[in-house]
C-alpha cells in the first residue's frame, strides 16, 4: 500500500475520491495534533450537504430478551444476572405518541431479539402507529427472515437499523458466537431490496481491530449503500465474555463519524448515547464532527435502566420531556438547530 500523508488524504476525501484503504486509514489513525482539523472537514461537508439541523429520533426500548449471545452485549442470553422485560403493544404505542407530542418526527422501535414479537405482532403494532400517528418509523431488531421484514414493510416501516458492528471474519465470529457473518450481509442486502431507508453501522475498538480493518469497514458500507450509520465506541460490560477487554475511546470514535461523513455526505449519521456515556460533552462532539442526529429516550423509566447493552449509559432515570428539553438546549449551545419533521433520506435518481 503507498503512503499517503494526513493532507493527501484529507484532500482526496475533500474532492469526493472512491473511499479506499490508502486514504482512510491515515484519516482514521490521525495525529492528535491533526483531528481538529478532520473534524471541522466534515462538519464543513455536513453543512453544505445536508445543513445544520438536528434530527431528534425517539428511541423505545421495548424488550431486552435476546436469543442471541453476543460476546459484548449485556442483554446477551446467557447473562443470567438481566433483569428482563417486555412491553406491551399497548405500552409501545403509547411510548410512540408520547414521541410525537414531543416533536419527534420518527421514532426507533429497539429490541433484543426477542421471539414473542412475531412478524405479524410487529405488523400489528406498526399499523397501528401509522394510524393513530404521524411518525417514521424505524426498526431495530435484529435479523430475520425476509418475509417479515416484507411484513413489516407493506405494514408502513420506514427505516431499518441492522449494524454489521465489523466486517472482519475473525473479529465477527468472536463477538457474535451464534451467528454468521455472511447471514447478517444478506439480511441488509434484503432490506434494501425490499426499499427500507437503510441503516448500518460499526463499533470502533474492537478487540483486535486495526485502522486498516475500520476502513475495510467503511469501503463496504460504501458498496451496500448505507443511508444510516450508527457508530460508537465499544463499552465492555462486566457481564460478558469481554468484560476484561480493553474498550473503545471518544476520540476513535470521532475520528470515525468524521471519517463517514466525508464518505457519506449526506448520511444521517447519529451522535449515540455512548458518546455522552464516556464523556459529558461526548455528542456534542460527535455533532461538531459531521454527525446529525440524536435519539433522546422516550422508553418508561420503570424499565429503562434495563436495556444495559453497556454499562454506564446516561438518562436511565430522566424522564421523556426532561430528555426533549436537554438536547434542545445542548443543540442549540453548539450553534445548530432541532430540525422538523421526519427527517427522511434524500436519495439521489
Amino acid at each position: 500500500m503507498q503512503t499517503t500523508s494526513f493532507q493527501q488524504a484529507l484532500s482526496l476525501a475533500r474532492a469526493g475520491a472512491k473511499p479506499d484503504v490508502a486514504w482512510l486509514v491515515p484519516l482514521l489513525a490521525c495525529a492528535d495534533a491533526d483531528a481538529p482539523e478532520l473534524y471541522r472537514t466534515a462538519d464543513t461537508v455536513r453543512a453544505a450537504a445536508i445543513g445544520d439541523g438536528v434530527y431528534l429520533r425517539g428511541l423505545i426500548e421495548f424488550s431486552n430478551i435476546c436469543r442471541k449471545d453476543c460476546a459484548y452485549c449485556g442483554l446477551r442470553r446467557d447473562n443470567r444476572g438481566a433483569e428482563r422485560y417486555r412491553l406491551t403493544p399497548d405500552q409501545i404505542v403509547e411510548c410512540t405518541r408520547e414521541a410525537e407530542s414531543l416533536g419527534y418526527g420518527t421514532v426507533v422501535l429497539q429490541s433484543g431479539e426477542d421471539p414473542w414479537f412475531t412478524a405479524e405482532r410487529m405488523a400489528d403494532i406498526i399499523r397501528r402507529i401509522k394510524a393513530e400517528t404521524k411518525v417514521a418509523i424505524t426498526l431495530s431488531i435484529g435479523e430475520r427472515p425476509e418475509a417479515d421484514y416484507r411484513l413489516w414493510r407493506e405494514a408502513g416501516a420506514d427505516r431499518y437499523l441492522l449494524r454489521i458492528e465489523t466486517t472482519d471474519p475473525a473479529i465477527f465470529a468472536a463477538i457474535h458466537p451464534d451467528d454468521d457473518l455472511e447471514e447478517r450481509k444478506q439480511c441488509l442486502y434484503t432490506l434494501k431490496k425490499l426499499g427500507y431507508q437503510l441503516g448500518s453501522g460499526v463499533m470502533a475498538g474492537l478487540p483486535g481491530q486495526t485502522p486498516e480493518i475500520l476502513s475495510r469497514d467503511v469501503i463496504w458500507l460504501h458498496e451496500l449503500g448505507a443511508e444510516m450509520i450508527g457508530v460508537g465506541p465499544f463499552i465492555p460490560h462486566p457481564a460478558t465474555p469481554l468484560k476484561a477487554a480493553k474498550g473503545g475511546t471518544v476520540e476513535q470514535t470521532l475520528r470515525l463519524v468524521a471519517v463517514l461523513r466525508l464518505v457519506f455526505p449526506h448520511a444521517h449519521i447519529p451522535a449515540t448515547t455512548a458518546m455522552g456515556s464516556l464523556d459529558p460533552k461526548g455528542r456534542e462532539k460527535a455533532l461538531m464532527a459531521g454527525a446529525n442526529i440524536v435519539m433522546p429516550n422516550v422508553t418508561p423509566t420503570t424499565v429503562r435502566p434495563q436495556y444495559e447493552i453497556y454499562p454506564g449509559k446516561i438518562c436511565t432515570g430522566d424522564d421523556a420531556r426532561h430528555c426533549r428539553g436537554c438536547i434542545g438546549h445542548r443543540i442549540e449551545a453548539i450553534g445548530r438547530t432541532v430540525a422538523s419533521g421526519p427527517g427522511h433520506v434524500v436519495r439521489k435518481k
